[in-house]
């Protein structure tokens, strides 16, 4: 559905995007990670066709030029920039969006109707987009990129600075339009949504994808050794069968096998007084790839 081939992009002295390529499948929700500075939101651009690539191609089911209205009408983007006019109403903003669209009438009405619900603010769509808090914004930004129903959509991190129940409310809105079978692209900081939301991964940095798969595979591949750090109730009698780091009752096993490597302790007639197991996950992994020196 989308195609990425060997994107580059760079402004002035600054080189972008280095060689990017990726392919969305259709009705998968595709999730694109990096810190700050990484080359995202570029590539989104270039996707869309509000950047020309310097070099490389991109295809929006089949279709090579992302400019031509016809394959723009097929995709929604809801931007990390709220695309919101603070001065109209909910249904106003809505409105605009559908009239660009074409949409005119009782047609439009309807989309708006719809939109509306969709976003949870049924009852607020009469108020001034000024008045509404931060979540109320991100939904109503998402909102408007499905005015004109695209089979694709595109959400720059959709969540940022949103309260917890509008952020869950986001996350149903996704689930649910991926149920519908719409292709997704996802972008954002936070790793749980990711592990949520997408059924592939990509991270990048410094412009360049560094590991692209489905998140158990990332994970394995990338995450490391589980740790298991327990306190025992009494120091072993043979300390040299339990493994791991042992300093008086505490011990710490770093294992590919956490479970398994319990079930032999207790089979061994350890007994825990506490016992914790830290499994590598996603955030491991974007960690272990891009490095954990702060980004500004």
């Amino acid at each position: 559905m989308i195609r990425a081939h060997e994107l580059h992009k760079s402004f002035g002295t600054i080189l972008a995007v280095d060689g990017v390529s990726f392919e969305i499948r259709a009705g998968e929700t595709f999730g694109l990670l990096g810190p700050n500075g990484a080359g995202k939101t570029t590539t989104i651009h270039m996707l869309v066709g509000l950047l020309r690539p310097d070099a490389g191609r991109v295809e929006i089911d089949g279709e090579p030029d992302p400019t031509r209205a016809a394959v723009r009408r097929n995709i929604g983007i809801a931007p990390q920039a709220l695309s919101l006019y603070d001065e109209l109403t909910g249904g106003e903003n809505l409105a605009l969006f559908g009239g660009l669209y074409g949409f005119r009438g009782r047609v439009l009405r309807d989309h708006v109707e719809r939109a509306l619900e969709f976003a949870g603010l049924a009852d607020r769509g009469k108020h001034r987009v000024k008045t509404y808090s931060g979540g109320m914004k991100r939904r109503l930004n998402l909102a408007t990129a499905l005015m004109h129903d695209p089979p694709v959509l595109l959400c720059d991190e959709p969540t940022v600075g949103v309260d917890p129940q509008s952020r869950n409310r986001i996350f149903e809105s996704i689930e649910r339009l991926r149920a519908e079978g719409r292709t997704i692209l996802y972008t954002t900081h936070y790793m749980e949504e990711a592990q949520r939301l997408c059924d592939r991964v990509a991270i990048m940095d410094h412009g360049r994808v560094l590991a692209l798969d489905t998140i158990e595979n990332l994970i394995a591949a990338h995450g490391g050794k589980s740790v298991v750090t327990a306190e025992l109730e009494q120091p072993p009698a043979d300390p040299s069968l339990v493994g791991g780091i042992l300093e008086g009752t505490s011990l710490r096993i770093d294992t590919a096998q956490p479970l398994e490597e319990v079930g032999r302790l207790a089979a061994a007639g350890v007994k825990f007084a506490t016992l914790h197991v830290d499994r590598p996950d996603l955030e491991t992994v974007f960690l272990e790839l891009t490095g954990r020196r702060l980004r500004d």
